[in-house]
């Protein structure tokens, strides 16, 4: 996996001085779900998630004589500024105002982004280099998906090959571009929260071991028809292996989350959604946010506007995003 050489943003190869500031941008990720929960092989999970432009996380650090971190999200972005400076064995003081955020908690990947884009930017401070898997166990990121490690450095649609027994993190073992004229409607609920913390950790332990069966049809569609439809542009093909896919994630992990989709209210647009015959649909890991895959801008628009009414339910059309994340000197 790349690593971002943030010590050659200030002025050039070579330069030591510190910065005199940094602007960190970090893309939102959709998680389509794991290719083998059984874990017959030796590997286990394995995911497919593709980096988004929008929602997205936004910081900036400058130097300062203690730790202070304002804007959304500060006590958590506090916590990740004290794991990574302990990791690069520095004192970490900056001034860090995070600008935009990333909806906690909601199938984005919220945490490791906003995780990285705090220890990249005070390894930019400090002048090191930032690699995410290096910081992996410091931040506590990449536990059983690599999508949203290589999200960061790589963006497009990601395939990860799954934690070894050791523990490592996952190795990408495929990254494509992202058709540029695909959009995804992302329907989000903003009166609840999906698992996570100590429920998802309870969850991943009590739930009944996944069917190999169904871990080789989910391996296979993502080779020959997930994959080979991206690099075609086949939104048809590719739609209708990420809904597959999400009908056997999702029906595993339905007693931990109320059913096949976390929200009933997300449940619902996506009735309607599949009732207008769009190929792909599901929801981010473990929700509550949903997606619709189009393939065009105007009908992303027209879905939408088929969709909205009153409620707790909020649309996005995003693109996919074929880069990872920018820092940038101020």
């Amino acid at each position: 996996m790349e690593g971002i050489d943030v010590l050659r943003i200030p002025g050039g190869p070579g330069e030591t001085a510190a910065p005199a500031g940094l602007r960190v941008h970090a893309p939102a990720r959709l998680h389509f779900g794991f290719l083998d929960l059984h874990g017959g092989l030796g590997r286990r999970f394995g995911s497919i998630g593709l980096a988004l432009d929008a929602p997205a996380v936004t910081l900036t650090a400058r130097p300062a004589e203690r730790l202070d971190v304002t804007g959304p999200e500060a006590r958590r972005a506090a916590a990740y500024a004290l794991a990574a400076a302990g990791h690069l064995g520095i004192a970490g003081h900056a001034a860090l105002t995070i600008e935009s955020e990333i909806p906690a908690h909601a199938g984005f990947g919220s945490g490791t982004q906003l995780a990285l884009s705090v220890a990249a930017a005070l390894a930019g401070l400090a002048g090191r280099p930032f690699a995410p898997e290096d910081f992996a166990n410091a931040l506590d990121r990449g536990n059983r998906s690599g999508v949203g490690l290589a999200a960061f450095t790589q963006g497009g649609l990601i395939v990860d090959g799954g934690r070894d027994p050791e523990g490592n993190p996952p190795p990408v073992i495929a990254r494509l571009a992202y058709p540029e004229d695909w959009r995804v409607v992302l329907i989000l609920d903003t009166g609840m929260t999906g698992v996570h913390g100590t429920r998802e950790v309870a969850a991943f332990r009590d739930l009944p071991r996944f069917p190999e069966p169904q871990a080789a049809e989910i391996c296979r569609i993502v080779l020959m028809q997930v994959l080979p439809a991206v690099v075609t542009a086949e939104p048809e093909g590719f739609g209708a292996g990420i809904t597959r896919i999400q009908q056997l994630i999702g029906d595993h992990f339905a007693p931990h989350q109320g059913g096949r989709f976390a929200s009933p209210a997300v449940a619902e647009a996506l009735a309607a959604v599949a009732a207008q015959g769009i190929a792909g649909y599901g929801q981010s890991s473990w929700g509550p946010t949903g997606f619709a895959l189009v393939p065009s801008e105007a009908q992303a628009r027209a879905l939408v506007a088929s969709l909205e009414r009153p409620g707790p339910l909020r649309f996005l059309i995003a693109r996919g995003r074929n880069t990872g994340a920018s820092v940038t000197a101020l």
